[in-house]
């Protein structure tokens, strides 16, 4: 299967259209400029699908100001304009007219750890559940996303797993940890969650993760 043929059946596998959650392939942000579509979203998704994985690092769901505009979980504007996501192709210009680049912190912090250890461009990023969740009427905040709306994740996460058999997955975060046992997911293991003062647990488990498969 093409990447490009795989980001399309995980785009396909998620719904779109419905209260609460935003679809970043298929919904627009009112802040988007012109060139900024869900198709080139979908776009920079297949060029990070372009590898044979040893990690698939999986959080919980997107944030707005990571996958909501880059189209790749853990991943921010600011990122992306910086040419610092393997694969991809980097942006020139902006993505979104607010007045600096969208910049979240948990995304920084993971790709300069992959980075550092070695392993950037060997690992995929995805979330349990690949929708953002945000409260009503605010579609600039994130919220829990709901039992219901987990078992919404669960289609793609399987197709993600089937197809990388050999990538080891690892839950990001006690939450992602929890989601992904309840769809029976297959773990390699868990890290912290890099967000809330978390950076320097998420940096270490990540690296005994990574020792454990260079052994």
């Amino acid at each position: 299967m093409t990447q490009r043929l795989l980001a399309r059946r995980l785009v396909e596998s998620l719904p779109y259209g419905q209260q609460g959650l935003f679809n970043p392939w298929r919904d627009t942000c009112a802040d988007d400029l012109p060139g900024n579509t869900p198709e080139s979203k979908l776009e920079r998704l297949a060029q990070h699908l372009a590898c044979d994985p040893a990690f698939i690092l999986c959080g919980e769901a997107p944030g707005y100001q990571g996958c909501v505009r880059s189209g790749i979980a853990f991943t921010s504007e600011r990122l992306l304009i910086e040419g610092a996501i393997p694969r991809v192709t980097q942006v020139q210009g902006r993505l979104t007219e607010r007045r600096l680049p969208f910049s979240e912190p948990s995304a920084t912090i993971v790709w300069k750890t992959l980075y550092k250890l070695g392993i950037a461009e060997k690992t995929l990023l995805w979330n349990a559940v690949q929708l953002h969740p945000y409260k009503p009427g605010n579609p600039l905040s994130n919220r829990t996303p709901t039992p219901a709306e987990i078992a919404l994740g669960a289609p793609a996460m399987r197709l993600l797993a089937d197809t990388f058999p050999k990538a080891r997955i690892v839950a990001v975060g006690k939450k992602a940890e929890g989601l992904l046992s309840e769809m029976g997911v297959k773990l390699a293991g868990a890290v912290r969650h890099p967000a809330n003062g978390g950076a320097t647990a998420f940096a270490e488990g990540l690296a005994e993760l990574a020792r454990s498969v260079a052994r």
